[in-house]
């Protein structure tokens, strides 16, 4: 009688349990900028500018253009090496990280950043001398990099911007 109540509570406890984790959101990132929205970290976004939440809470985190309209400094950088606004430079990307990266890589390899940017978000250029096909879907900094120049290791270039864009993201108090 004793060894069943132990067996039938252990088996109550082992359901409890496996319900209580499968309730969980497992993240999937390094914290908010680099792969997700902004900030200095990684996490994900719905491509719309808003950050997904989990049922759970509902804890809000700011967009890119939240970032870029309160951060002057990011937003003066990404401007700079773009030529462009910060809000029009980034819009399509899915966090500021990949804006920002791009934008290095942009500045560093003198390749279109409209054309880059196009590749990134797989959103289609508007009126530019992009090479056939450019934005007919997203890819990643790297794989975009190897479309346009070929000639470039694309995997070092990659790194550098991402490298470079990880330092102005933490300068500038995002």
């Amino acid at each position: 009688m004793k060894m069943t109540r132990i067996a039938m509570l252990s088996l109550a406890v082992a359901l409890y349990a496996t319900a209580a984790f499968a309730q969980h959101a497992h993240g999937g990132g390094m914290g908010s900028a680099m792969s997700g929205n902004a900030g200095s970290g990684m996490s994900h976004n719905s491509g719309s500018g808003r950050t997904k939440t989990s049922n759970s809470g509902s804890t809000h985190q700011p967009t890119v253009n939240d970032i870029l309209t309160k951060n002057s400094a990011i937003s003066g950088k990404i401007q700079t090496l773009t030529g462009m606004s910060a809000t029009q430079a980034c819009a399509g990307f899915k966090n500021l990280g990949q804006c920002v990266a791009a934008a290095h890589v942009s500045k560093n390899l003198h390749i279109s950043f409209d054309c880059l940017r196009s590749d990134m978000t797989g959103i289609a250029p508007q009126g530019t001398s992009c090479p056939a096909g450019t934005g007919s879907k997203s890819m990643s900094l790297g794989k975009a990099i190897q479309t346009l120049d070929p000639t470039v290791d694309q995997k070092s270039e990659s790194k550098k911007g991402l490298t470079e864009a990880q330092r102005d993201i933490k300068s500038s108090g995002v």
